[in-house]
C-alpha cells in the first residue's frame, strides 16, 4: 500500500511508519511547511493548505497530528491550540481526501477516549454518549471534521485512543522514574478507571483498521481489561519490584499544570471496552496490564 501519515514523527506515527515499511508498504509523511517529494507531502493545516494532488491514488491516510494535551497548563490560549490543532488539520485533510478523483480506500483519523468525559464506573462502548468537559468537546469537534471524507464514500475510522503505554513517551514514560525509585503510587482515590493499550497493540489496531473493510466509524483503541488507578500502580510496582505504598502527591502537580488538566488526565475515570475492535477479530498481544507492562518494559515473568 501507499500510506500517507500525519504526525509521523510522534510516538505512534514513528512506530506505525516502521511497521508499515517493514512489511514493504510505502509511507509518505505529511510535513508542515515541507515541499512535496518522494516520501513527503507538504501541508500547512494552520493556513488551510495541503498539496491535495499528491493524495491522488493513495491507498490509505492515517491522521495522527495534534498538539500534546499534557505538555502545558491549560490556559485559554493552550486550550485553543489543542482544539484548533486537531479540528483544523482534520478539516483540511478530510476536504482534500474528498476532492480527489481517485480517493484513498480508507481514512483513519485519531481521536481519544476523552470523548466520553469523566464517567465513573460506567462501562463505555463506541455507542456511548459523549461527555461534557473540555476534552470531550474537543473530541466531538475533531471527529465531526472527518465527515467530508465519509460523505464522499471513503471508509472512515475514528480511533478513540486510550492511554498508550511505552517507556519512551506518553504517560508511562513520566511514571517510570518515581516508580523505579519506590515513591510511585496511586493518584487521588485510586478508584478512577484507566483504559490503556500498549504501543504494539495500538499499531496493531490501526493496521487492522487499514486492512479490514468492516471497520468504520468510532473504534475504541484500548485493551479489553481496563484497571483502576490503584490497580495500575500496584501492577507497575509489582513488575518493577518496588513498593507502591505512598500515594502520588497531587498538590505539586496541580500547582505546575493546573487543576483542570490534572482532574481530566489523572483523576478522571473512563472504563472503556474495545467492542468494535474485538468484533472485527482483532487479537490483542497484551490483553492484561501485567502482560502489557512486561512487554513494553522488556521484562519476563522471572525478572
Amino acid at each position: 500500500m501507499d500510506v500517507a501519515i500525519s504526525g509521523a514523527s510522534g510516538l505512534i506515527g514513528t512506530a506505525l511508519s516502521a511497521s508499515l515499511r517493514a512489511d514493504g508498504h510505502r509511507v509518505l509523511r505529511l510535513s508542515r511547511g515541507g515541499v512535496t517529494g518522494d516520501d513527503m507531502i507538504g501541508w500547512d493545516p494552520e493556513a488551510g493548505r495541503i498539496d491535495a494532488p499528491a493524495l491522488e491514488g493513495l491507498d490509505a491516510i492515517v491522521h495522527l497530528a495534534g498538539a500534546g494535551i499534557g505538555e502545558k497548563r491549560w490556559t485559554d490560549e493552550q486550550k485553543q491550540r489543542i482544539r484548533e490543532s486537531r479540528v483544523r488539520g482534520t478539516a483540511v485533510l478530510a476536504a482534500a481526501v474528498a476532492s480527489r478523483e481517485r480517493k484513498p480506500t480508507v481514512f483513519v483519523s485519531a481521536s481519544a477516549i476523552g470523548y466520553y468525559g469523566n464517567r465513573g464506573d460506567e462501562v463505555l462502548r463506541e455507542d456511548s454518549a459523549p461527555g461534557a468537559d473540555f476534552l470531550a468537546e474537543v473530541c466531538v469537534a475533531w471527529e465531526a471534521e472527518t465527515k467530508p471524507a465519509s460523505e464522499a464514500g471513503v471508509r472512515t475510522v475514528l480511533m478513540r485512543n486510550g492511554i498508550v503505554l511505552d517507556p519512551h513517551g506518553g504517560a508511562l514514560a513520566q511514571m517510570l522514574l518515581p516508580f523505579k525509585l519506590g515513591i510511585g503510587g496511586k493518584q487521588g482515590s485510586g478508584k478512577q478507571w484507566m483504559s490503556w493499550i500498549t504501543l504494539a497493540d495500538e499499531i496493531g489496531a490501526i493496521r487492522h483498521a487499514l486492512d479490514h473493510d468492516s471497520m468504520r466509524g468510532a473504534v475504541n483503541a484500548v485493551a479489553p481489561n481496563p484497571v483502576t488507578n490503584a490497580e495500575f500502580a500496584s501492577t507497575l510496582g509489582h513488575v518493577l519490584h518496588r513498593p507502591t505504598v505512598l500515594p502520588t502527591p497531587m498538590l505539586p502537580l496541580k500547582l505546575r499544570y493546573g487543576g483542570e488538566l490534572v482532574e481530566a488526565l489523572l483523576l478522571g475515570s473512563q472504563r472503556v471496552e474495545p467492542a468494535r475492535l474485538q468484533a472485527a477479530g482483532y487479537e490483542f498481544a497484551s490483553p492484561t496490564l501485567e502482560v502489557g507492562l512486561r512487554s513494553v518494559l522488556g521484562m519476563t515473568e522471572g525478572d
